[in-house]
Formats: C-alpha cells, structure tokens, sequence
C-alpha cells in the first residue's frame, strides 16, 4: 500500500512502495534457446532486446520470444525471473531545499509581506539633485497569490502537521538528529537517454498506417509481427501478469502487468478515441506555461487554448472524475476552475493540495517563501451534463468528495514525477473503473496513460536488477 496513514486531513503517502509494490518481474529464456534463428533488427517482446536499430527511421519487428524457432528444442531452455525495484536514492530527500540565497530571500520577503495591508510604499530617491517619490507596489499576481497563501496556510499547516506527526510516531519519518548520521552520495543519472518527445515529432512524418493497422496493439504470447513505426501510431498495451521491456533508439523501457500506454503529443490523441472507451477517472498533469520553464527550455508548454481543446468530453463516462495538476500560479487555478472546467461541462467539487515533505517531516521549501512553495494544487470535478442523464435513469450512488484533502509524502527528485493517485482516489470512483492519465510521463498497472514522454520514468536507469531468480 502507497497509503501509510489516513488521518481527517488527508494521506500520508509512501510513493516508492507504491511503484516496488507493482510486480516489475521480467520473465526470460536463457540461452542458448534464445539465440536460436530470430529475423535482424527485432525486438523480443519477453526478453526484448532490440538490434542493429541506429535511427527513428530504421525497421524494426516485434518478435514474442515464446513463437516456436525453427528447431523446437525447449528442453534446453531455462527460464528465469529478473526482479527490478525503482532507485531508493530518487527518494532520499533528508532535508529541505533551501540554499543561503533562498534563505536571504526569504528573509527580505518579510519586509514586502508586511506591506500587504497598505498595498504600497512611499520611497524617496534622489535624482539629479532633487527628490521625487516612486510608487513601490505589488503586482496583481503577487497579491493574488500571498491572498491564496493567507486563506490556505491554517489548512495545510494543521493538517500536515497531524500526518507528518503520525509519521514520525510509527517510525515511516525520522527525526533529523537519526539521518545527520547518514551521509548520502550525489545521485548521478546516465544522461544518454532518448528524447521521447523528439521522438514523437519524428512519427509525424512517417508513412500513416491504414485503420486495421491502428488498432490497439497486444503484447502477448501470440503477437503477430509489427512494425516500429506501430508504436507511436496507437495504444499499446501489455495485458499479461507480468513486465515486458521494450527499447527505442537503444533505450529500453519497463511495462508493469496490465498497464497501456499511448506514447504521442496533442496533435495525435485520436487512437485514444477510436478505441471507444470512456473513463472514470481521467488525471491530468499539463505542462503549464512559466518563466522556469521558458529559461530552462526543459519541456515545451502548451497555451490554455490548446489545453482546451484536449477532448476530455469525449473520452470521460457519465460522471467521471476529473483531477487537475495546477502549480500556485493563480492565473493558472482560476483558468481551470473559470475557463477550463465549464468548457468540459465539469463542475469543480474539491480542491486538494500535495504538501511535499522530508524524509524527517519538514517541509522542502520554507512554508511562508514568497517564491517556492511546499504544495501544489489538484482540482477536482465531476463530469455533470453525462451525470444528470445517468442519474435520471440509474439509481447512482456517487460518494461525495470532501472539500479540501491533503496528500503529504517525500517527493522523488525527478522533475514532476507526481504521487500516485490510485489509492487516494479509489472511494470516489466506481470499482473496476477505467483510469487515464494524460500527460503522463509513467505506467501504473490498470491505467492507460498518455503523453509525449509517457515512458520517461519506466526508463532501465531508474530501476535497480536484484538478484535473479530460477
């Protein structure tokens, strides 16, 4: 269970459990069964390598490593189960993020928060030899977020604290003084890694496939043979009870059991709407226009008008629930709730916060920063024009959600990889309900999961191999 404990408040969350606790288990053949006759450039969809594929471009084909080879020999071969386990060190966060510079600021903060309630300051200032006076003044943004800071911060500080204290009581946090003892190393990723993203602008200019051709692609048993280019062109899915790997461009990808994964940007979601099939709960995680990210140039962003037009309305069933990722930017929270939502005929019911915390129960950013804060925002909806006609002609009984919940946990150190919403979310979605989440950059078993980085965190380097076991 990802849940540790469940207070009034909300969830105390233990994010690496919930990934270690999918059955990451790779089933293969050793050799020399598996280096029997097999076409070039394949990919073997239970051991799953891929050979001699050197660009986007090159042809590839899918091969199950369990089709007879030509001498059907299969007393030679043995087959062994590989264990992976995702990196405990992306989780060792054992004390705040906060730099001398951070801490300065914070402290020159207090001298702007305290002008909050007069709006603004007189300063004189010389020039050329005479004194005028310069209007010094918040602007709407920065007022509207310290307002929004002011109205949520009781909340979040009771409620954490409550979780967080439980915590440390039944051992899952530790104090400080235990982890000053523990001296962790740099965590250093191989950064030869694929650039999905490119990868998906590469598709669009690949001969389209007919409809036969775009239908759902099952990694199973019998597979027939298809080509690469299959991939990036329709939902994949690995039905089986156990992981597959897949590589592109020479990376290799982990799939968990009964997870399926649309790997495209914006423009090429139809695959999801020809499989005709509508979702109860539908997560959304945008990749939100900032400053950070226009310097940074890490990801791209999408404007609210192409957010829009992701067509949430077609692909979500009577009363789905919607949740919405939305940083503190208020330009952004009132976006959802005023343009976005009403735009899908979602009407906003809650709205929960993520408090990111230490391993030791303190919070990664100073709580009161005027910059960094703690938390980020989830707005949750229902679906109402489908609801209404559902409820007239079913007796539909929908848990109501509360107002405001909390999800506290120690956050992985890569880049918006968000705590998983499974378990948090199971009461107030039908059982067996079909999930998606869109803009995913990971697969969780019984999700469909969507995006141009969809595959980001299933990456071989993330995971650890443990010992093998016949």
């Amino acid at each position: 269970m990802s849940v540790v404990h469940e207070l009034s408040p909300g969830w105390l969350l233990d994010h690496l459990a919930f990934i270690n606790k999918i059955s990451y288990e790779l089933h293969q053949n050793r050799e020399p069964c598996c280096s029997k006759s097999q076409p070039t450039s394949s990919v073997h969809l239970d051991s799953l390598h891929m050979d001699s594929v050197s660009s986007f471009g090159a042809s590839a084909t899918f091969v199950p490593s369990t089709s007879k080879p030509e001498n059907d020999d299969r007393g030679n071969c043995e087959m062994f189960i590989q264990k992976y386990v995702f990196r405990s060190e992306l989780f060792d966060v054992s004390k705040p993020y906060i730099t001398s510079t951070i801490h300065k600021e914070c402290q020159e903060s207090k001298e702007k928060e305290d002008l909050v309630n007069d709006v603004k300051k007189e300063i004189s200032i010389s020039v050329n030899g005479k004194k005028r006076k310069r209007c010094v003044a918040f602007n709407q943004g920065e007022l509207d977020a310290m307002e929004y800071h002011r109205k949520i911060r009781g909340l979040i500080l009771d409620g954490s604290s409550q979780l967080i204290q439980e915590g440390l009581t039944s051992g899952f946090l530790h104090s400080c003084s235990e982890k000053r003892n523990k001296c962790s190393e740099p965590i250093t990723l191989p950064h030869g890694t694929c650039n999905l993203s490119e990868l998906c602008e590469m598709a669009k200019h690949l001969p389209s496939l007919n409809e036969m051709e775009l239908q759902t692609l099952q990694l199973m048993e019998d597979d027939a043979y298809v080509t690469e280019q299959g991939l990036f062109s329709r939902i994949v899915e690995n039905t089986s009870s156990f992981t597959k790997m897949i590589t592109l461009m020479g990376q290799k990808y982990l799939l968990p059991p009964k997870s399926s994964f649309l790997l495209s940007d914006i423009s090429c979601m139809h695959p999801l709407l020809n499989c005709k099939k509508t979702y109860d709960v539908i997560v959304i995680d945008p990749p939100w226009q900032n400053k950070s990210v226009k310097r940074s140039n890490r990801y791209s962003y999408l404007s609210p008008l192409q957010i829009k037009q992701i067509p949430v309305p077609k692909l979500a069933a009577p009363s789905c629930l919607v949740v919405t990722w939305v940083t503190n930017r208020q330009k952004h929270l009132r976006f959802v709730k005023e343009e976005l939502y009403p735009s899908w005929s979602v009407e906003v019911v809650a709205e929960w916060h993520w408090v990111k915390i230490t391993s030791s129960g303190e919070f990664v950013f100073p709580f009161d920063s005027p910059h960094k804060k703690p938390y980020e925002g989830l707005i949750l909806g229902r679906v109402r024009e489908k609801a209404a006609l559902l409820l007239r002609n079913a007796d539909v009984k929908e848990l109501p959600i509360p107002d405001h919940k909390l999800i506290v946990s120690v956050p992985c150190t890569l880049h918006s990889h968000k705590p998983p919403l499974a378990e948090v979310l199971k009461d107030y979605i039908k059982p067996e309900g079909e999930c998606l989440e869109l803009f995913a950059r990971n697969l969780q078993p019984g999700w469909t999961s969507w995006g141009n980085e969809v595959l980001k965190f299933q990456h071989m380097d993330y995971f650890v191999a443990l010992k093998s076991k016949s």
